[in-house]
């Protein structure tokens, strides 16, 4: 009996001793140590806070282009587009010189109930100058948001008058919205743009689908250009509705996480009816789930350029902080199998980032003919058995190429240095009350408004004045066409909304407009 009991503590012994070295040799006691010594020994004065998220930063660095930490400020950034609200004083607005001009103010939101018009400027906040103090944008928002319920008095400067207005603004919670417009682009054809997927996506989606519904749509065009993805489910939920039961619409599946299926639960209100969905290659992740289950199970018509190539499953990890670290741990898959993540090298973030620069070069972005798929890539859809490839994002069925006429070197320039926005804002300011009296109705103001040759002639000169790259009068000239339908949408955009705006845009919209052409053969 001794003898047992003397073993088993020579073998507790033992273990001990190896716990106590594998704790000694473990990678996070090694960390610990790096931590200590820096923060009680280092010359200098040294922030802990910021040498443990630094470190967190360098290990999530080295591994894949989308695992990434933020701090409790920056987590409630990314959050707030997705969430579909936040708490504020409910106004749409641009910096103009320095100064904070409203554009419009929320329907039935806190400035508007307390008599703020569109064109309004805030001169102060709070009995605090905004205005010509040159404050940062992200302080002046600081300013203007705050808990739901709480009041904050605004110093206006309104035209016409010459004292200023003050209001006293309860501010509170103000929707974000994820569908950008929708109308009937053409008789029987229905359009609908989600800017990307949040909270309340699935709803304002249906939402817009009632309504084309009753005016007498069949066919629909889902544009999902620019759409950087957001909530899984909301696009899960949307997919639904085209879907029969139990029909496969994405999977999951990493080292640590065992496969995991979405697939359509039936009852979809729009099984029937043709659907265009529309991307180019800045449509990600959720968006690229959508436009592969669509194409994947022949339901849907993927229209424009090979999209961007995210498929990585992000988790999120919270710290008591508020601070968060979005971890990868699985790859999505569409339906026929395809990887919807492109090839990536661990920990070289530039290369990554420079992706799209690539496709420029390559010519990829102008020719189906400059994208070359391997045998192994290749893949059948569900029904219909057509081939489709993997290898990073979604390959649309028809092709459309990027217009390198469209928009000028100039173009580009004036656009990059805010000329056609401010322009536009000075614009409208001037002019809003003529244009609200003389174009009651968008459709008045589409047919017969000409964007004014002073208008145009201001923004050359501007350019001319810095030198722009590329200035000529040839090059004024090529941009001119394009320059006046974009600022006729901007104008639009500020009486009306966004809706107003990609309604003119889109007829000059090439992935849009091959969409309509088949959609009405």
């Amino acid at each position: 009996m001794k003898t047992i009991k003397a073993l088993l503590v020579l073998l507790l012994t033992i273990v001990a001793a190896a716990s106590v070295n594998a704790q000694k040799l473990h990678p996070l006691r090694k960390l610990q140590l790096a931590e200590m010594a820096i923060s009680q020994l280092y010359v200098d004065t040294v922030n802990q806070q910021k040498l443990v998220e630094d470190a967190i930063r360098g290990m999530l660095k080295e591994l894949d282009p989308h695992s990434l930490y933020s701090t409790a400020k920056e987590t409630k950034a990314l959050n707030e587009p997705l969430n579909g609200s936040f708490d504020g004083i409910g106004v749409q607005f641009n910096m103009v010189e320095d100064t904070l001009l409203i554009i419009q103010p929320v329907s039935k939101g806190p400035s508007e109930k307390v008599g703020i018009l569109a064109g309004d400027r805030i001169i102060t906040v709070a009995d605090t100058a905004i205005s010509g103090v040159k404050m940062e944008r992200s302080e002046i928002m600081r300013r203007l948001r705050g808990p739901r319920g709480s009041k904050i008095k605004l110093g206006i400067k309104r035209r016409g008058v010459d004292e200023l207005l003050y209001f006293d603004v309860t501010r509170a919670k103000i929707p974000v919205y994820s569908v950008d417009a929708y109308y009937m682009i053409r008789p029987r054809v229905g359009y609908i743009r989600i800017g990307s997927f949040g909270a309340t996506t699935y709803a304002e989606f249906m939402k817009a689908v009632d309504t084309l519904q009753t005016q007498g749509m069949r066919d629909l065009i889902i544009d999902l250009q620019e759409n950087g993805g957001g909530y899984l489910q909301a696009a899960v939920k949307i997919i639904e509705e085209f879907l029969q039961k139990n029909d496969l619409i994405v999977y999951t599946e990493g080292r640590a996480q065992r496969r995991m299926e979405y697939r359509a639960t039936g009852n979809g209100r729009l099984t029937k009816g043709k659907v265009y969905v529309l991307v180019n290659e800045y449509s990600a992740s959720a968006a690229e789930i959508l436009a592969g289950a669509m194409q994947d199970q022949d339901r849907g018509t993927i229209i424009g350029r090979r999209s961007f190539g995210k498929g990585l499953v992000q988790r999120p990890i919270d710290f008591e902080d508020g601070s968060m670290i979005r971890l990868t741990i699985a790859h999505y898959y569409t339906p026929s199998g395809r990887c919807i993540q492109k090839p990536y090298a661990k920990g070289d973030q530039e290369d990554y980032a420079m992706d799209i620069e690539k496709r420029f070069k390559h010519g990829e972005l102008y020719s189906a003919d400059s994208i070359h798929f391997a045998d192994s890539l290749k893949y059948q859809t569900l029904r219909r058995h057509r081939t489709v490839y993997g290898g990073g994002g979604i390959m649309p069925d028809v092709f459309v190429p990027l217009d390198t006429t469209q928009f000028t070197l100039l173009h580009r320039q004036i656009a990059a240095r805010s000329l056609i926005v401010n322009a536009t804002l000075r614009y409208v300011d001037q002019h809003r009350q003529g244009l609200k009296s003389r174009y009651t109705a968008f459709d008045d103001f589409y047919s017969n408004y000409t964007v004014p040759q002073s208008m145009t002639d201001s923004i050359f000169a501007e350019a001319e004045r810095l030198k722009l790259k590329g200035y000529s009068k040839e090059e004024c000239d090529k941009t001119l066409p394009m320059l006046k339908v974009q600022l006729k949408a901007l104008i639009a955009r500020d009486i009306w909304d966004m809706n107003e705006y990609y309604r003119i845009m889109n007829e000059q919209n090439r992935i849009v407009q091959k969409a309509v052409e088949i959609a009405t053969k």
